[in-house]
C-alpha cells in the first residue's frame, strides 16, 4: 500500500497549522511570564505585613484541604491533592485577579475534596468586594454555570444519579457563591460610601475650622477698631495733658514735677502698649518684639521699679536659674501676673508692702504678688475682677494653674504655677467659669465643651452592626450548609 504523497497545497496549509501552534504557544508563554513578572513586582511592592498575611493565608488553605485527606482517605485522593492545590493557588488571585478568582471557584463546586469548600465563600466574598456590582454578578453567574456544566459532563463519563448530583451542586453554587457574592458587593458598596462620606466629613471639619478662624479675626479686628478709635483717643489727651502739666510744675511747682513725669511716661507706656495689643489682634499669628522681650528678669524689675516710683514698696525676689529657657508665651504670662498683681495693689491696697516672687518649682514656675493689709485710711478704687477673670483663662489655656484671694490676716495674693514649655494652645477652649464670692476665682483647668468625635478607626458596636449587620445575614446560610457539608463527611 502507497502512502499518498503530499500535495504543496497540504504542504502549505501543515506549515500554517504548525506556525500557528507555535505562535499560540509563544504567545501562551509570553503571557505566563508577563503575569508572573507582574506578580513578583506587586510582591515586592506590597507592604512586607501583606506579604506575610497572604503567605500564611495560601499555607492555611493548603493545610485546610491536604490534612484532613490523611484522616479520611477520599475515592479519588489525586484528583483531591490536585483540587486543594488549586484552592491555595486561587486564594492570593482574590486581591490582583478577583474575577478570575471567582471564574476559578466553579471546579472547586464539583471535586472530590470537600474540605476546600469552605474556602469557596472566602474566596468569593473577599474578591467581590473589589469588583464592581455588574462585573462581580457576571463573574458568579459564570463561576455557577461552569459548575452545572462540569456536573452534567461528569454524569454522561460516570453514569450514576446525575439528577441528584446536579441537585447538590447547583444548592452548593447558590449558599457558596451567589449569597457571597451578594454579601460582598453589600459590602464593596458600602466602602466607596464610606471613602466619601469620610472625605466630606474632613472638607467640613476644615470649612467649619476657617470659618470660625474668619470670624474670629473679624471679631479681633472690630474690637481693634473700637480700641485705636475709643482708648487710643482718650490715651492721647492724657499724654498731651500730662506733658503740659510737666512743664508747668517744672516752673510752678518743682516737688511736683516728678510725679507729672511719671504720668506722662505711664500714658506713653500705655500708648505702646496699646499699639502691640491692636497688633495682635489684627494678626493673629505674629507675635511683637515686646512680647520676645517680656517676663525676663530685667522686665520684671522694670516693673517693680515703676511701681517703686508710684509710691509702692516692692520687694523682688527672683530665683529663677539664668540656664531654664521659659517658652515666650510662659514669659508673656509671668509678666501679665506681675503687672496684673501689681496693678491691683495700686488701686486696691496703695502704700501696702508687697512682694514679688519668680521661682522655678517642680512643675514649672511660680509666680506669686502678696500684698498685706492696706493702711487705714485709704479708699481702694472699686473693681470688676476683669483682670484676674482674664489672667485665669489665659493661664488654664497654657495649662497652669492660678489662685487669688484675700489673705487670713488681712492683705491679698496673688499666685500662679506656669509651665515651662507648654504643649501647645488648644484651637477652640471654654473657659473655666469664675467663681462667685469673695474668696479665691479658683484653679483654672482646660474644660473641653464638648466631647471630641471618636475616630473613624473606632470600633464600636453601632458600628459594627451598621457595617456588616446585612452582610451577616446573607452568609449565615452559608455557614450552616458549610457545617452540615463537613459533618456529613466526617460522618461517612
Amino acid at each position: 500500500m502507497t502512502r499518498p504523497t503530499p500535495t504543496p497545497a497540504r504542504a502549505a496549509s501543515a506549515r500554517a497549522a504548525w506556525a500557528r501552534a507555535r505562535s499560540g504557544t509563544a504567545h501562551v508563554v509570553r503571557s505566563v511570564r508577563r503575569e508572573a513578572a507582574g506578580a513578583w513586582s506587586a510582591v515586592r511592592r506590597a507592604p512586607r505585613r501583606t506579604v506575610v498575611a497572604e503567605t500564611l493565608t495560601v499555607v492555611l488553605t493548603g493545610a485546610l484541604g491536604l490534612v484532613p485527606l490523611l484522616l479520611l482517605r477520599p475515592d479519588r485522593p489525586v484528583l483531591a491533592v490536585l483540587e486543594a492545590l488549586y484552592a491555595a493557588c486561587l486564594m492570593p488571585l482574590r486581591r490582583h485577579r478577583p474575577v478570575q478568582a471567582v471564574l476559578g471557584t466553579g471546579p472547586l463546586l464539583v471535586g472530590p475534596n470537600v474540605w476546600v469548600l469552605a474556602v469557596v465563600p472566602l474566596i468569593v466574598l473577599s474578591a467581590t468586594r473589589r469588583i464592581a456590582p455588574p462585573r462581580a454578578w457576571r463573574a458568579a453567574g459564570i463561576a455557577c454555570a461552569v459548575c452545572v456544566v462540569l456536573t452534567v459532563t461528569g454524569s454522561l463519563i460516570v453514569p450514576g444519579a446525575w439528577v441528584e448530583h446536579l441537585a447538590g451542586n447547583a444548592a452548593s453554587a447558590v449558599l457558596l457563591v451567589v449569597l457571597p457574592a451578594l454579601a460582598g458587593t453589600l459590602l464593596g458598596r458600602r466602602r466607596p460610601l464610606v471613602s466619601l462620606l469620610r472625605e466630606r466629613n474632613a472638607y467640613l471639619e476644615q470649612a467649619r475650622s476657617l470659618t470660625a478662624a474668619a470670624a474670629r479675626l473679624e471679631e479681633r479686628t472690630r474690637i481693634a477698631g473700637e480700641m485705636h478709635d475709643l482708648l487710643g483717643h482718650r490715651l492721647s489727651l492724657i499724654s498731651v495733658h500730662a506733658g503740659a502739666l510737666e512743664m508747668a510744675a517744672a516752673r510752678q511747682a518743682p516737688p511736683l514735677a516728678g510725679q507729672a513725669e511719671l504720668l506722662r511716661t505711664t500714658a506713653g507706656t500705655a500708648m505702646e502698649e496699646l499699639r502691640d495689643i491692636l497688633g495682635l489682634l489684627r494678626r493673629e499669628d505674629a507675635a511683637s518684639q515686646s512680647d520676645r522681650d517680656r517676663g525676663t528678669r530685667e522686665d520684671i524689675s522694670a516693673l517693680v521699679a515703676e511701681s517703686r516710683r508710684a509710691g509702692v514698696t516692692v520687694e523682688l525676689d527672683w530665683s529663677v536659674p539664668d540656664t531654664a529657657d521659659p517658652s515666650p508665651r510662659t514669659r508673656q504670662s509671668i509678666h501679665r501676673v506681675v503687672r496684673e498683681g501689681l496693678t491691683n495693689v495700686l488701686k486696691h491696697a496703695s502704700g501696702a508692702p508687697t512682694y514679688v516672687e519668680v521661682r522655678s518649682g517642680t512643675g514649672g514656675i511660680e509666680v506669686a504678688v502678696t500684698n498685706e493689709a492696706p493702711r487705714e485710711g485709704r479708699h481702694p478704687q472699686p473693681g470688676n475682677r476683669s483682670g484676674l477673670v482674664g489672667l485665669e483663662e489665659r493661664i488654664a489655656l497654657l495649662g497652669g494653674s492660678f489662685t487669688a484671694g484675700p489673705l487670713w490676716g488681712g492683705g491679698f495674693r496673688v499666685a500662679a504655677l506656669l509651665p515651662s514649655r507648654p504643649n501647645g494652645m488648644p484651637q477652640t477652649a471654654v473657659p473655666p467659669p469664675a467663681t462667685s464670692g469673695p474668696g479665691t476665682t479658683g484653679r483654672g483647668a482646660l474644660r473641653a465643651g464638648t466631647r471630641p468625635p471618636l475616630s473613624s478607626e473606632v470600633l464600636t458596636w453601632p458600628r459594627v452592626l451598621g457595617a456588616g449587620c446585612a452582610a451577616a445575614f446573607v452568609v449565615l446560610p452559608t455557614a450552616a450548609f458549610l457545617i452540615f457539608l463537613l459533618t456529613m463527611a466526617v460522618l461517612r
